[in-house]
């Protein structure tokens, strides 16, 4: 057994549920410290065992060695959703309108930081997953009406992860019909390993590779001035609210927030057997993620603007970065190519996940990273199954892959105030989740103000593909 053991004379406040709470951490062997220690002596008799840990004499390093033992869910879902339909959205509003909408993201930073946040909690209180949560208090017409409405936007989103990696490919001059199948296998192997700690190890690392878009929107020597005006000052594009603009703001908060995130982050909690105790953690954990996120979210549009200051007309980022090659080098053009790949695989495995979760927990299966494949053989399956048939729909010839890219997009921001209206009902059921847990009532206002907000642009751009004239082109 492993775990992060305070020292007996450190000013650790020790109450039975925090004793409980080290425990639990010792028994779900998040740590890999190697000394052998036991427990103060006041802890019952029955829980003194033999225990691989290092004894932590300092408060402070205790908190930081907690913290990095909760650390994980909340970074992989905020940046796994800047995944290739992402680098594809924010790359064309940079290519299409500067670094203007840069507000835009400065505005989602609190959205997306609140609506993961009620999931941690809901996660934490009860130990389950979002998929198995609305089966049990709203029934199974909308359990099932929430799973069919995640399962239809996942498997669509995947299509347009391996549509990224094959654009990438193409441009790298590697035959998708090779990289494509390759990158599945790859895809596969990392959640057949029966360890949730080395998936989420290898998946944070991919999280922590998207820094180089911070590099690439430095080396492209933007406006400094000019992006701090555009971040901080809300205004519309040269050109006015034309259909255009429209669908790309609803592409944009619908790649920023997606209804797959709410079901991944939770079942992530609950696989991982997090505690009362790591509710801070937890949150510290999301708001860092969502910080990450936009940031790289903002250095995406910042290297599409390039595009725009030097005249290239945008079809696609891989495209893109071809064409900057003359501007910029050919370490921006690998990097950008890279980096295609890299965010697709990352939401692959994340919404890939999350399908297989929902899915498992709705079943009753086994569903857990932390069990080997002949004990969890359905969880695996549903993996495997959505990572390998949206990889075969892409090497299909003449598939438009950029269209189903930004369309993916749009109906996730379609889908999302449904998805988020059920993990407001769940988090006001004092009654299952106390006081502690439940919502507050400025929790109440800031949440159902972002619905009504998603609503709108859900209706805004429903009316924009009834009444195409409604709008100007």
């Amino acid at each position: 057994m492993l775990g992060i053991i305070p020292a007996a004379g450190a000013t650790l406040r020790g109450t039975p549920t925090d004793v409980h709470t080290i425990v639990a951490l010792i028994a779900s062997g998040r740590s890999t410290m190697q000394e052998e220690v036991l427990l103060d002596s006041n802890v019952n008799a029955e829980t003194q065992l033999p225990l691989r840990g290092r004894v932590v004499r300092s408060k402070w390093l205790y908190r930081l060695m907690t913290f990095l033992v909760v650390f994980g869910p909340g970074l992989i879902v905020m940046e796994a959703d800047n995944d290739a339909g992402a680098v594809s959205t924010y790359v064309q509003a940079g290519a299409q309108y500067g670094t203007r909408l840069l507000w835009l993201l400065l505005l989602l930073l609190p959205v997306t930081y609140f609506i993961q946040e009620m999931v941690v909690r809901l996660g934490i209180a009860t130990g389950k997953g979002h998929a198995a949560m609305i089966y049990q208090r709203f029934g199974r017409w909308w359990g099932l009406f929430s799973l069919v409405d995640l399962q239809l936007v996942n498997f669509l989103t995947l299509v347009t992860e391996f549509a990224a990696i094959s654009l990438a490919l193409s441009h790298m001059n590697i035959a998708p019909k090779l990289g494509v199948p390759l990158a599945a296998v790859g895809l596969t192997m990392m959640v057949l390993t029966g360890s949730y700690r080395r998936w989420e190890r290898v998946t944070v690392f991919l999280c922590l590779l998207d820094l180089v878009w911070v590099f690439l929107a430095i080396k492209l020597r933007p406006s400094f001035a000019e992006l701090s005006y555009n971040t901080l000052v809300p205004g519309i594009p040269v050109g006015g609210l034309t259909a255009s603009l429209v669908f790309l703001i609803v592409a944009t908060v619908g790649t920023t927030i997606a209804p797959w995130q709410l079901f991944f982050q939770q079942s992530c909690i609950a696989d991982k057997r997090l505690r009362f105790a790591d509710v801070k953690w937890a949150q510290l954990d999301t708001f860092l993620g969502a910080v990450f996120t936009i940031v790289v979210a903002a250095c995406m549009m910042i290297a599409g603007s390039s595009a725009k200051m030097h005249g290239i007309v945008f079809s696609d980022p891989a495209q893109m970065a071809n064409d900057l090659h003359v501007f910029s080098g050919e370490v921006v053009r690998s990097a950008i190519l890279l980096l295609m790949i890299n965010a697709a695989v990352l939401g692959t495995t994340a919404i890939s996940l999350s399908s297989a979760w929902a899915y498992g927990e709705v079943k009753g299966w086994p569903h857990s990273l932390d069990m080997p494949v002949k004990k969890a053989r359905g969880f695996y399956v549903t993996y495997v199954l959505c990572v390998g048939a949206a990889a075969a729909i892409v090497l299909i010839p003449g598939v438009p892959l950029q269209l189903i890219i930004l369309g993916v997009q749009a109906l996730a921001g379609i889908m999302l105030p449904s998805a988020i209206i059920f993990l407001q009902l769940l988090l006001n059921d004092k009654q299952m989740l106390g006081e502690q847990f439940a919502n507050k009532r400025w929790n109440n206002w800031v949440n159902w103000t972002i619905i009504v907000v998603l609503f709108v642009l859900s209706l805004i751009l429903a009316a924009q593909v009834a009444a195409p004239r409604l709008f100007p082109n």
